[in-house]
């Protein structure tokens, strides 16, 4: 295994980006089986205010709120270390509100994957930080 920090080749960038659009469109119709399969039993999820949820949190979240409308990424950064790849990149959320209503959230998210023989590419570890005043 390697411990070097590398870009992936086009096989693997091909693999991680149709992961992350499979992963968009299981919140957005909550497809919690898909999402039972993409999220690695050990995910930590912290949303863009903070709150930090389990994979079983994550997924009752995503069932009881029904929150994510759409979610657009930009370009992504993806680098590997090993059976590891780190993705980071622009993320905007279109998200339903408690009250009903809507609003756009934007800002960076790092997500951390590994792979293994068994289950492929699996989300480990997933943080957005919102846009905030620029300096």
């Amino acid at each position: 295994m390697s411990t070097t920090v590398h870009p992936p080749d086009e096989q693997v960038t091909t693999e991680l980006h149709a992961i992350e659009r499979r992963r968009q469109r299981a919140l957005i119709d909550v497809d919690l089986d898909t999402l039972d399969e993409l999220f690695d039993d050990t995910l930590v999820h912290t949303h863009a205010h903070g709150i930090t949820h389990t994979k079983t949190q994550l997924l009752e979240h995503t069932a009881d709120r029904r929150p994510y409308l759409d979610i657009t990424r930009g370009e992504l950064l993806i680098r590997l270390i090993g059976d590891v790849a780190v993705i980071t990149g622009p993320l905007t959320n279109l998200i339903r509100t408690p009250d009903g209503g809507e609003r756009t959230l934007a800002g960076v998210a790092t997500q951390i994957l590994r792979r293994d023989d068994h289950s492929g590419w699996r989300f480990v570890s997933f943080q957005m930080t919102p846009h905030g005043e620029q300096r």
